[in-house]
């Protein structure tokens, strides 16, 4: 039976939940003040926390800061109960480092759910992942974790997972298909900023920033997304070794990105053209010895920045110079290192 602290000022509210989460199988210990709970913690472990932000010793921030502090108890999944539902309450109980918030009035349904879900994620990543960090080899099996049991959603080709200016509530990881980044001018213009395929993570930058998205995702094709709550993602990237690795891919990212536009404002037409292909023809199917580009002419215009007749025009230069070919199966780099040495 898993033990739960629950940390209340109000009787009645009290009294609702030890009943609710007694009759669902759970073990509670229960306080009206915060103090008298991590005590209580320190004799007897809980598997989980829930605990109010208004106590009348200290608040919910407070008791949090205490079992983080406290090795013992530093790796307590923590749930924080408010009276309101904001985005902004939310996003402070993440950075503090609760697991998840919830607002009250309680619904039994999503309470029962919320525990479940921070119960089962500690199980998947044991307490001493937490106090002593992770080595490199067991990175992949911690970012496994994010995405075991989660139920597939489809998404078909053209819309949108998100779209930009709104609040991120979730990490997206892409089971099969393509989901490409854009960012749109004042005009309406389409800019491509990223491709983002099977086996990718994607939608994070957001959360890790604690802004608004800066740009829409839009698949390219019918995809298949497992969705993470921010809650779940946010709390493994606590541990140093997954957020170094999520480091290491914002700054690919970032460095792919300054490259793109410094080739919008310096490079020829071919030789934007022809990075765009190479940074393409890289990302293309393993099992394939030279991989087909498959991407719409007027994803490609939007990556390179150019109208998709000039886009055209040069990719019939470059198959009349024999560099690559293009069938119903897409485009196929023949030259590909030709392509990344010439001085055009």
């Amino acid at each position: 039976m898993k033990r739960l602290l629950l940390l209340n000022r109000n009787e009645e509210q009290r009294s609702s939940i030890t009943s609710l989460l007694s009759l669902a199988g759970y073990e509670v210990i229960s306080f009206s003040e915060g103090y008298h709970g991590v005590e209580s913690a320190k004799h007897r472990q809980p598997d989980l926390v829930l605990c109010a932000t208004e106590l009348p010793d200290v608040d919910g921030y407070g008791v949090l800061h205490l079992f983080r502090c406290t090795a013992s108890l530093a790796a307590t999944p923590f749930i924080l109960i408010g009276h309101t539902a904001t985005w902004a309450d939310s996003r402070r109980a993440m950075a503090a480092g609760a697991d998840d918030y919830l607002s009250m009035p309680l619904v039994a349904s999503e309470l029962l759910q919320a525990i479940a879900g921070r119960l089962h994620r500690f199980h998947l990543l044991p307490a001493e992942h937490i106090a002593t960090g992770l080595n490199a080899a067991s990175v992949e099996g911690s970012l496994s974790s994010l995405i075991t049991d989660r139920t597939p959603h489809i998404v078909t080709r053209r819309h949108s997972v998100y779209r930009e200016g709104e609040e991120p509530k979730q990490v997206y990881f892409i089971q099969s298909g393509r989901i490409k980044a854009i960012k749109t001018t004042s005009f309406g213009k389409e800019l491509i900023t990223s491709f983002y395929q099977t086996g990718e993570f994607f939608g994070y930058k957001a959360l890790l920033e604690q802004t608004c998205y800066h740009e829409s995702a839009v698949a390219i094709e019918d995809c298949v997304l497992l969705h993470i709550p921010a809650a779940d993602f946010l709390q493994l990237v606590r541990l140093p070794e997954v957020s170094q690795q999520f480091v290491r891919l914002l700054a690919g990212r970032k460095r792919a990105r300054e490259q793109q536009l410094l080739d919008m404002a310096y490079q020829s037409l071919r030789r934007r053209v022809a990075n765009a292909l190479l940074v393409l023809h890289n990302q293309g199917d393993a099992n394939e010895e030279t991989p087909f580009i498959r991407v719409a002419r007027e994803d490609l215009a939007a990556l390179v920045g150019i109208a998709p007749e000039s886009l055209s025009r040069t990719l019939s230069e470059f198959r009349h110079d024999g560099l690559l070919e293009v069938s119903s199966q897409g485009i196929r780099l023949l030259q590909p290192d030709y392509m990344r040495q010439a001085e055009w």
